[in-house]
């Protein structure tokens, strides 16, 4: 059960705004957010990590419990505090991500709230863990895949596929053309593949999938950029018919110089 209606119509109580003042502090109608309060529909990902971030709530305490006055008063953070500095608790770096081979594993119905406290070394501690036998340095993330963008021809990233990820310096990144990245932004998590760099933040992306066109992605928008070095699947997927003609054509080269050799002999 979903508590949004509930909370904003609490929220909007606690803290005087009209609907119409609520709307307009989130870019929204003012039908929406009656109808939002009657449970007629519900917001979408990118206005509940507004809202989230603007009262400093979790989105997980917004959808699944009924806030009380309590609540909101004791956390009430305005978003440019939080924009200005992260938490004194959270700047230290998170132990898993000073261990090589741990790697803090984000399902798909936790990026909402991935999105909201991926600064918070205790938000990221506690995550499930994967303990993997790769090279890769400390700092990785596994991600769970949504949607088919980069797969093609049964072959690259498929639903719920979970990638394994390496750190990139967001200050500085280092970035190569042809390789798969994944973008954290405010919203979603981003992957596709480097076409090209067209300016010191601009990029042209693109899918694998050739329904998707090609992008441009402002680097201003990554609050975290992690490259893709691994996939993890539990999909085998059958020969193409290309292989198996390939191993055919192997096979009957075996047996002709099997039968070279025999008059040879």
């Amino acid at each position: 059960m979903s508590y949004i209606g509930n909370n904003i119509r609490k929220i909007r109580t606690v803290k005087k705004l009209s609907q119409a003042a609520f709307a307009e502090l989130f870019g929204l109608a003012r039908p929406s957010v009656g109808a939002y309060e009657e449970g007629r529909s519900e917001p979408k990902m990118e206005t509940l990590i507004q809202i989230a971030q603007h009262f400093g709530l979790s989105v997980d305490l917004l959808l699944t419990k009924e806030l009380t006055v309590n609540d909101l008063y004791g956390f009430d953070i305005f978003q440019q505090d939080l924009q200005a500095a992260p938490p004194a608790d959270a700047s230290p770096v998170a132990r898993a991500d000073q261990q090589a081979a741990l790697t803090p594993f984000v399902r798909a119905d936790r990026l909402l709230e991935y999105i909201v406290h991926y600064h918070d070394k205790h938000f990221v501690d506690a995550l499930p863990a994967l303990t993997l036998p790769h090279a890769l340095g400390p700092a990785t993330r596994a991600f769970e895949i949504q949607g088919a963008e980069m797969q093609h021809q049964q072959q690259g990233l498929r639903h719920q596929d979970v990638v394994l990820c390496r750190r990139i310096d967001r200050a500085a990144p280092t970035l190569r053309a042809g390789r798969i990245y994944a973008f954290v932004t405010q919203s979603r998590l981003l992957v596709r593949r480097l076409v090209e760099r067209l300016g010191e933040q601009q990029l042209k992306l693109r899918a694998d999938n050739p329904d998707y066109g090609a992008q441009e992605f402002d680097l201003g928008q990554a609050l975290e950029i992690w490259e893709v070095k691994a996939v993890f699947t539990t999909h085998l997927r059958p020969p193409s018919a290309l292989e198996e003609r390939v191993s055919r054509l192997e096979r009957q080269v075996e047996e002709l110089l099997s039968r070279l050799d025999k008059e040879q002999d």
